[in-house]
């Protein structure tokens, strides 16, 4: 499980700088500049725990495993961010000023759409990674 946990982890990293590198090019800045934080190894790596979700929703429509998924993942998103701002006093992803979707800072709603993408496409990943025996 271990092994789950960091590449899930490296996983959500390298999606998150690829990310972050279109939204640079979308702003027009042709360096694709990318970033993000070493807080989110965990973050990502706890993707691990969503499995069993997976393994009990597989059977049910993509529209509603999709919507599920969207939740869950703006909900841990949040209780991160809230979760690091109260260890180190500020939350690295810092929404409040970008849109006027932010919840607190923590979460953007207008990603949602995203999530509900990066649910789905986690059950591949999980299901791809199942088949892997270490």
């Amino acid at each position: 499980m271990l092994w789950k946990f960091f590449l899930y982890g490296i996983l959500g990293w390298l999606v998150e700088i690829v990310w972050t590198g279109m939204g640079s090019l979308l702003r027009g800045n042709w360096t694709l500049a990318s970033h993000t934080y070493l807080w989110m190894l965990p973050v990502y790596g706890s993707a691990v725990f969503l499995e069993p979700i997976h393994n009990r929703i597989r059977r049910h429509p993509w529209i509603s495993r999709g919507i599920l998924w969207m939740g869950v993942i703006l909900v841990i998103e949040y209780v991160s961010g809230w979760l690091i701002q109260q260890v180190i006093g500020v939350c690295p992803w810092d929404y409040s000023n970008n849109t006027n979707f932010s919840v607190n800072g923590f979460i953007r709603l207008d990603y949602a759409p995203a999530w509900f993408i990066a649910g789905l496409l986690f059950e591949h990943v999980h299901d791809y990674i199942s088949k892997i025996k270490l």
